[in-house]
């Protein structure tokens, strides 16, 4: 019998570039075609004339005294500056961390202090999140430093902010349009030397993800990784020079910057931002007045476009086809999405973080039903298994946990060598915890989730991460949260929570002890107090007794 193993033959080689490169090659073979558009900011650029930008940040960052291998985070929702500090800063060999915009101050605290960034550009605030406030909440050091020359108790590594915008710069910190000014002809010297000479296997970017361990692990990726992952992307869907992708799903996670960014210029597309955050109305607009051919988002975002009020005066004629990915998806909302939207030729992702992130495609020409039910077939110049508990691989048609091996998987978590071993084996396989079965063409189907994620609307909610914050209540003696159905969402987390003994606890006590520490997404829909929780005889709790009572209690 057929074994559950595929590998993606290609004749296509793989790209040997870093990503600074990768722009350069964009910006020469089509210098005057539009590379970035941020309709809420009203700006647009050329290849060209993102490559000059791109290359004066590389030198204002290298003036400003940081060094190839210093770590830069981000703190923003989606704009040009988020662009341009991710091409500039690979440029010179500085690796970027993503921070993801829903993070609250412990969040923050966290990621910046795990890989020591010793530079930090935020926004000064979106929707309800006031950036600066947070950051002089945990450096409130920074109202009496000089730009570039904090000393910080709680951020002992960070000693610049930049704070995006070209307004006058909050206490402490230097405004992002200033970077560019800070190059020097010394700077742009050394900017020069460093393009040429870093390497496409050097690290160049973080992103957190979590674990059942609780704390988040940063994910660290390769130009190698990312570039190649961005531009295959780009190549199932069908991109050509010209084409015109609408990113409304955040830059901070792989499916914008990597499977939006870096598809598109490595294809010599155009980035089409709708706004700092996802807008339905924002994005179909962008579509129309951009003549946008592909869009990007999870379900829940196409269910809200579609679903508008105003959808139908909206041209969506020059809509071609996109990707759908993050969680699963009903089969009317891609039949409305192809008739409606015109999206003929979308295809459906799967992958995570560590993977750079897509193992597997759906294809433009797949039926709409395989479209659904699978997420393709293998991505070019990968592996796939899928193994039994005991690691040997399965039949097909039996499900198993998804191992994936090549270009994509990541160089391993930052400073966290044993968790590096336990996720990627002597023999290069990453071990997914995602469950699924091949079919004997290779279509693989995602059954379950071995590490009890919760995908709420695309964002990863890992439940150990919440539990870890639950624990730190007084009141708290236990803390369990699993998913349950949402129509909205697909899923939302929910909590059951044990009182320490003698104590009396409330819902809201306990949501009211989440909102503002952790990212809203990650905040219990539903909270249960509990006495106790039901276990297996070895002492195990069991999630989905609790799911089950739940869904029935709730009528989900």
């Amino acid at each position: 019998m057929q074994n559950s193993y595929v590998q993606g033959l290609s004749a296509t080689p793989r790209l040997g570039l870093t990503i600074g490169a990768a722009l350069a090659q964009a910006a020469q073979d089509h210098a005057a075609r539009d590379a970035l558009v941020s309709c809420s900011q009203g700006v647009r650029l050329s290849y060209a004339a993102l490559d000059a930008r791109v290359d004066e940040c590389a030198a204002g960052l290298l003036a400003l005294g940081l060094e190839p291998g210093d770590r830069i985070g981000i703190w923003s929702p989606n704009n040009a500056e988020w662009a341009i500090l991710q091409f500039a800063s690979a440029r010179v060999g500085i690796i970027l961390v993503t921070i993801n915009p829903a993070y609250r101050t412990t969040e923050l605290a966290f990621v910046l202090n795990k890989v020591q960034c010793k530079a930090l550009v935020l926004a000064r605030s979106f929707k309800t999140s006031d950036y600066i406030a947070m950051l002089l909440e945990l450096a409130p050091e920074l109202r009496q430093a000089t730009p570039g020359a904090l000393e910080a108790a709680s951020l002992p590594h960070l000693k610049l902010c930049i704070a995006i915008g070209a307004e006058s710069a909050p206490p402490g910190m230097m405004c992002f349009d200033a970077i560019d000014a800070a190059a020097t002809q010394a700077s742009r010297a050394q900017r020069d030397t460093l393009a040429a000479s870093t390497q496409f296997d050097a690290a160049i970017n973080i992103q957190f993800t979590s674990g059942t361990t609780g704390a988040p692990k940063g994910a660290t990726l390769s130009h190698h990784n990312i570039l190649n992952n961005g531009y295959f992307v780009g190549a199932g869907c069908g991109l050509r020079a010209g084409d015109r992708i609408c990113i409304p799903v955040p830059l901070y996670h792989c499916f914008g910057m990597v499977m939006g960014n870096l598809a598109a210029i490595t294809h010599g597309a155009t980035m089409v931002y709708p706004a700092e955050g996802f807008d339905p109305r924002a994005t179909l607009a962008a579509v129309a007045a951009e003549g946008c051919t592909h869009l990007y988002g999870v379900p829940t975002m196409f269910i809200a476009e579609l679903d508008h009020p105003d959808f139908a005066s909206f041209d969506l004629s020059s809509l071609r086809g996109g990707i759908m990915a993050g969680t699963t998806c009903p089969i009317e909302v891609m039949s409305r999405v192809i008739e409606r939207m015109n999206m003929r030729e979308i295809t459906i992702c799967y992958g995570m973080t560590e993977t750079s992130p897509v193992s597997f495609q759906s294809a433009p020409n797949d039926p709409p039903a395989l479209r659904v039910a699978t997420v393709g077939q293998v991505h070019p110049h990968l592996e796939v298994k899928i193994i039994d508990p005991e690691g040997n691989i399965v039949p097909v048609g039996t499900q198993g946990e998804i191992c994936t091996r090549g270009y994509s998987v990541m160089l391993g978590y930052w400073d966290e060598p044993e968790k590096t071993n336990e996720a990627i084996d002597d023999a290069g396989w990453m071990h997914t915890g995602d469950l699924g079965v091949l079919d004997a063409q290779g279509y693989c189907t995602i059954v379950g989730r071995s590490k009890d994620i919760v995908i709420r609307g695309g964002e990863n909610i890992y439940p150990r991460e919440v539990e870890e914050y639950l624990f730190r209540h007084p009141k708290i003696a236990a803390a369990s949260v699993f998913a349950v159905p949402d129509p909205k969402y697909g899923e939302v987390p929910c909590a059951w929570v044990q009182p320490a003994p003698g104590e009396r606890l409330t819902d809201a006590e306990v949501h009211n002890f989440c909102e503002g520490q952790i990212a809203h997404y990650k905040i219990p829909r539903y909270i249960r107090i509990v006495d106790a929780f039901p276990m297996t005889v070895t002492g195990k709790i069991q999630k989905f007794i609790m799911r089950e009572a739940m869904i029935n209690e709730l009528g989900l």
